[in-house]
């Protein structure tokens, strides 16, 4: 459990120095460039005050243009990682039941994030540990539009398991741990 603003630095360095710093994103360092890029953290912990939150932030995406995409931060909540699998479940659900299919998206990081056909010690893991519980909402209009220009944006992820397979556990966990403890 961390504060708000611990909560918000945290995940600002591991978006600099992962997710932009090992280009596991590479459309990510133009939103940090021109400050598209929302970070919102919450300290709900309950699945219903979860989804309120998040469907307050695609309505606040509505109404502002400049927010290219948002980082839903769970300060508090969804620490184990099946309550937050459960959490995503309810969001996608959410997101067609107010007809925001094809305006946003949903991806997920999590401090404890393991794929389904992953052991918990593939580094691999790592392309979605983030500090704190996080749902990502993004406008799937302009994924489209960068994924429409970038060559073969389907090997984005397999690059991203080579890349940190081949840095080893131990040091994404650093990396990781480095974004948590404010290590540059």
């Amino acid at each position: 459990m961390v504060d708000e603003q611990q909560a918000e630095r945290q995940t600002r360095r591991w978006v600099e120095q992962v997710i932009v710093g090992l280009n596991f994103c590479p459309f990510a360092k133009n939103e940090l460039v021109q400050n598209t890029l929302r970070i919102s953290v919450s300290d709900a912990t309950t699945m219903e005050a979860a989804l309120h939150r998040l469907a307050d932030e695609w309505r606040l995406m509505d109404e502002d243009g400049n927010i290219e995409t948002t980082l839903l931060v769970f300060s508090h909540g969804f620490e184990r990682f099946d309550d937050f699998l459960t959490l995503l479940d309810y969001a996608d659900r959410l997101l067609e039941m107010q007809g925001y299919v094809g305006t946003y998206q949903l991806a997920h990081f999590h401090p404890d994030y393991c794929f389904a056909d992953s052991d918990a010690t593939d580094a691999a893991n790592y392309t979605n540990r983030s500090p704190c519980p996080t749902l990502h909402i993004i406008r799937e209009a302009s994924m489209e539009e960068v994924l429409r220009r970038f060559p073969n944006p389907e090997a984005i992820p397999v690059r991203n398991m080579e890349l940190a397979r081949s840095k080893g556990l131990e040091v994404m966990r650093e990396i990781l741990a480095g974004c948590i403890a404010g290590e540059k």
